[in-house]
């Protein structure tokens, strides 16, 4: 759209067009190889998610190993990721290759609503995913066993309370609409109605701060743990440290989870609190993109890095799966010992730990009790995979 001239007692004047309706045209303020560019993006980050994450379902789905309590939140992640690239990746997709909100407010509503909630049931999977794993090597309830049961509470309690927090804008209170740069929709950040404001701060405290604090403290009291069972090994002489296994992994997970989601929480909050702020609409366009990456890193950091998963990922592609579930359900109690060796690196550190603390053991009795309760550490694990 050209710019107008106007003449005011005489002056000639240049003024700036306005902006057109989302749903009619592109805005004339962006170039159209910023949409060419961010189509690109969309359709690379789209296609690497609905792969990976469609690898991990048929994977799961393949081998019966593999479904195990603490993999149904891993599974339901890759659910969740799938659904916000087939709905939200594919549209945004669309919308930019053409340069605007082409499909209309029902696509816009969709689109908002659709990422928003599979987005959250993502975002809250990796946090009960944290709980889980400090519920099975820290052992809270003592005795008390992660079975399906309660991976299947998990999973009830994700969708349920992502549903209750992300359903709102549909009935009134905020609502979903077109961001900046007019290709994605999302919620009404912008809005100054203090009803608006109150969903959003609402929304961001049971979204991502509660989730945050969980999987931190999940982890650390993780870590706090496993630190307690590495100074016991280095008095038995074990040079072996367990925490210096998962600190990396839990530093991986902690910082991916925080890169992919800490820009797009902060400039929810800081429109939500200036909603005059000017911003470029390609530089308020970054966190929302950036954000859905986390599809694609997701089963890489929680699922290919796990060792299980690998083999059987491996042995489909070879077309030999049957002699892998062979292998890895074997029927004797010393396959079964070398069955549970290959769960991955949080199986062999759940088998070192301890079910209760040493207390004020003399070392020479932990010693006598080490075999003793490595074997009985290993058929918990088994019944408790990690």
């Amino acid at each position: 759209m050209d710019p107008f001239v106007t003449s005011v007692n005489g002056i000639s004047r240049t003024e700036a067009p306005q902006p057109p309706d989302p749903f009619s045209g592109p805005l004339g303020s962006i170039s159209p190889w910023n949409y060419t560019l961010l189509a690109c993006l969309m359709f690379t980050v789209t296609s690497l998610s609905l792969t990976e994450n469609f690898t991990v379902m048929l994977v799961t789905f393949r081998f019966k190993q593999l479904r195990q309590p603490l993999n149904y939140i891993i599974v339901n992640l890759a659910v969740a990721d799938f659904l916000v690239s087939l709905i939200g990746g594919t549209i945004s997709f669309l919308t930019n290759a053409s340069g605007y909100f082409f499909l209309g407010g029902w696509a816009c509503v969709l689109e908002g609503f659709a990422v928003t909630f599979f987005g959250i049931v993502a975002l809250w999977s990796l946090a009960v995913l944290a709980f889980e794993r400090y519920f099975v090597i820290c052992r809270p309830l003592k005795d008390v066993c992660l079975d399906n049961r309660h991976a299947a509470m998990g999973l009830l309690f994700v969708w349920t309370f992502s549903f209750i927090w992300t359903i709102p804008p549909l009935f009134g209170w905020s609502s979903y609409t077109v961001s900046k740069i007019g290709t994605t929709c999302e919620p009404n950040w912008y809005s100054t109605e203090y009803s608006d404001h109150t969903y959003i701060i609402t929304f961001f405290t049971t979204c991502f701060i509660l989730p945050v604090g969980v999987i931190i403290g999940s982890y650390g009291r993780l870590m706090q743990k496993l630190r307690r069972v590495s100074n016991t090994h280095e008095r038995l002489g074990n040079v072996r440290k367990p925490d210096r296994e998962v600190a990396r992994m839990v530093i991986v997970m902690i910082a991916a989870f925080m890169v992919g989601w800490t820009p797009y929480a902060a400039f929810s909050i800081v429109v939500t609190a200036c909603p005059s702020i000017h911003l470029d609409p390609r530089l308020a366009a970054v966190p929302a993109f950036f954000s859905k990456t986390a599809t694609v890193y997701n089963p890489i950091i929680y699922v290919f890095m796990n060792k299980q998963f690998r083999k059987c990922l491996l042995q489909l592609f070879k077309g030999n799966s049957a002699a892998l579930e062979t292998h890895l359900n074997p029927t004797s109690d010393q396959a079964a010992g070398t069955a549970e060796s290959k769960l991955g690196e949080m199986s062999t550190i759940t088998a070192r730990i301890p079910i209760s603390g040493s207390g004020g053991r003399r070392p020479e009795e932990e010693r006598s009790e080490g075999s003793s309760s490595t074997s009985q550490s290993g058929l918990d694990s088994r019944i408790c995979p990690v």
